[in-house]
């Protein structure tokens, strides 16, 4: 039927408007028809249960509906009519007030064409020709499955609400040498705030203690403690674990990397699949040609069937109306969906979309940042080399030159120089993309980057500076070559596993990397990917994806850094690592993997194969069940209890399908 309205996960989800009367059975958590709000609304505290008591209404119609079938097929005894019209009168009512006010209030908006509409009318129809008892069954197990499928949404949306909604609704913050507890709402930046040993952090800041450790399961799913030194990003959502700790704050709440990932995660409810999109077309064309066919199963006979009974073609039409309506696909299919994200998110990976499960179904080739990506991005100073200074003097220089810059390979240089920066203050220091940096020191100029950049100045150097396989820093004092500083980045621990799981998906493995062709070629060897291309700057990795694209490729591309974000908005599939990445890709990304890992990658994949199973599992099953049970009806074979319990029955067994998602391991 079309009634996204109705059965949307989003609305389902989102349903503080929804009208009192529509609270129970089968029209609970139900929005009016001009509601069009599609977003899964995790900021809210979720509803707790509703409890047996509070479906009183349809647990009295059921009763009713078996003790009158109890008397009349167990005792062979059947009120006389009116009495028997009466109860079963009753036991319709309250199993399905809501269901019939749903469709008088569709009907006053023209709205027809949906299942409120179609079960009135089928229901309805079986009192006019004396099915009573058939009538109230329709109504009643209708309900039950309504029942049922609110109560599996209800736990979707709880699972991932329970997995991510953990701000605290109070944090500790020191203001004039006083600590008071306050909103994290209220709090500025720069404050500071204090977190007792196994609180949550509730904003993003910076530690401002010497040293502490957290547990950082809700924002990368990972478990084990991470230790933090002074000035070190600290994110809300980690959990102190040893002792007092103060953090000064770095982000407003509304601003904070967990409200990011609420946020994520409630727009991903709206974002709709490709499958999702077809069924709700398939379901505007759908839905007139099923009341059309029913219209020809009543009348069309008549001018057929010499023996034509307008009673016994007008109960196959209404069983055919019964079965019909698609409660299986318009639930189960969101709802499946809805499971792929929560599975993703308790794995610590975050879609934006179900869109976006569908399209890693499709992935053929992975093209992968190096820095950061495939390798921790933590630098470390190897070895030291010489012409004219001290190894302490060019370190000095390095390091004072290095201090304006945020790139992990100007930390690494800073860090090996420890105290010894103090001694040095580079003036007018300047920044030559894709090169390095220029600056003076005590009235000398200084150069500190790549080849590139003493190239670019006419500086001749050693041949051997070009043959050197770490990532290289050359320094040249007043046009003059004074030495090198080689560093290496450290392999990620997983990176070779990533690799091998994505070979054994027959995946193509890319790596780009703006370092120079040997380091990449080197780390591609030791990790066996397929093609790695160095010394690129960001339009050249936009150049080489485009190239893969153009080629016809589906290609996910994952990155961390600012100049990564260009390429993750090209990709069919762009993936930010979440841990150490930058805002920019974060928020240019289809996809974030929370703890940096890049084994995550084919994890996602993983997903979006098994929502994607799960799903067109429910769409073939109801599918061939109602073609099945639809001509039988016509045939005058089913009737109206077959015909609702094939379509209950198959609209809970696809609901339990989808809901096993969630409990699936990977």
């Amino acid at each position: 039927m079309e009634n996204t309205d109705h059965k949307d996960i989003g609305k389902k989800l989102n349903n503080e408007e929804v009208h009192k009367a529509d609270q129970h059975a089968a029209g609970e958590h139900r929005h009016d028809h001009d509601e069009e709000d599609e977003t899964l609304n995790l900021t809210e505290a979720p509803e707790e249960a509703e409890s047996w008591l509070s479906h009183w209404p349809l647990l009295t119609a059921l009763l009713i509906l078996v003790i009158m079938l109890t008397l009349e097929y167990g005792f062979k005894y059947q009120p006389d009519f009116p009495v028997n019209l009466i109860v079963f009168l009753i036991a319709f009512g309250l199993s399905g007030y809501n269901v019939l006010g749903m469709a008088w209030r569709k009907a006053k908006h023209f709205d027809f064409f949906n299942e409120f509409f179609l079960m009135s009318v089928a229901t309805i129809g079986a009192f006019s020709i004396g099915s009573y008892s058939e009538g109230v069954a329709v109504m009643v197990f209708y309900s039950i499955g309504e029942w049922f499928q609110d109560a599996a949404v209800n736990r979707a949306k709880k699972s991932i609400k329970a997995l991510l909604d953990i701000r605290p609704d109070k944090v500790t913050v020191i203001r004039n040498g006083q600590s008071s507890e306050v909103d994290p709402k209220t709090v500025q930046l720069n404050e500071i705030i204090q977190v007792k040993a196994g609180e949550k952090v509730a904003l993003d800041g910076e530690l401002y203690s010497n040293a502490a450790s957290f547990n950082t399961a809700a924002l990368t799913g990972e478990s084990k403690p991470d230790t933090k030194r002074k000035g070190e990003k600290v994110l809300a959502g980690m959990i102190n674990l040893d002792r007092v700790s103060e953090v000064q704050v770095k982000a407003l709440f509304k601003d904070s990397k967990l409200s990011q990932i609420l946020e994520m995660v409630q727009d991903a409810t709206a974002r709709k699949s490709q499958t999702q999109l077809f069924i709700s077309r398939f379901a505007k064309i759908y839905t007139p040609i099923v009341f059309a066919l029913a219209l020809l199963v009543c009348f069309a006979p008549y001018f057929f069937v010499d023996t034509y009974n307008f009673h016994q073609w007008f109960y196959r039409a209404l069983v055919f109306l019964v079965i019909s309506c698609p409660c299986a696909l318009v639930v189960s299919i969101p709802l499946g969906y809805f499971g792929g994200i929560g599975l993703a998110s308790r794995n610590g990976i975050l879609f934006k979309g179900s869109n976006f499960l569908d399209v890693m179904t499709k992935i053929n080739t992975v093209i992968m940042d190096k820095t950061g990506t495939l390798t921790k991005g933590v630098f470390k100073v190897q070895q030291v080399k010489t012409v004219s200074l001290s190894s302490e003097e060019l370190m000095q220089m390095a390091a004072a030159i290095e201090a304006s810059s945020t790139h992990p390979i100007a930390k690494a240089v800073v860090e090996y120089a420890g105290h010894k920066l103090e001694d040095l203050k580079a003036e007018n220091v300047e920044e030559i993309s894709g090169h390095g940096l220029k600056g003076t020191i005590n009235g000398k100029t200084v150069l500190a980057g790549n080849a590139k950049l003493l190239k670019k100045f006419s500086i001749a150097y050693p041949g051997e500076v070009d043959n050197l396989v770490d990532t290289v820093v050359v320094l040249a004092v007043d046009n003059q070559y004074a030495g090198y500083i080689t560093i290496a980045d450290e392999i990620k621990e997983d990176a070779k596993e990533a690799i091998e799981r994505m070979h054994s998906l027959k995946l193509q493995t890319v790596m780009l990397s703006g370092d120079k062709q040997a380091v990449v070629e080197k780390v591609a060897k030791s990790l066996g990917i397929d093609e790695a291309y160095g010394d690129l700057l960001p339009d050249g990795k936009v150049a080489k994806v485009q190239g893969f694209k153009d080629a016809g490729s589906r290609i996910a591309f994952v990155g961390d850094g600012v100049n990564d974000a260009p390429v993750v908005a090209l990709a069919d599939a762009g993936i930010a690592m979440g841990g150490l990445g930058s805002d920019a890709t974060i928020e240019t990304a289809d996809i974030v993997i929370q703890n940096d890992q890049p084994s995550k990658i084919t994890t996602a994949i993983r997903i979006g194969n098994i929502t994607s199973r799960v799903v067109w599992q429910n769409i073939t099953i109801a599918m061939l069940v109602k073609v099945i049970v639809l001509v039988l009806g016509a045939g005058g074979v089913a009737n109206l209890w077959e015909a609702v319990i094939a379509d209950v029955g198959v609209a809970l067994l696809a609901i339990l399908n989808a809901v096993r998602i969630q409990r699936i391991k990977l």
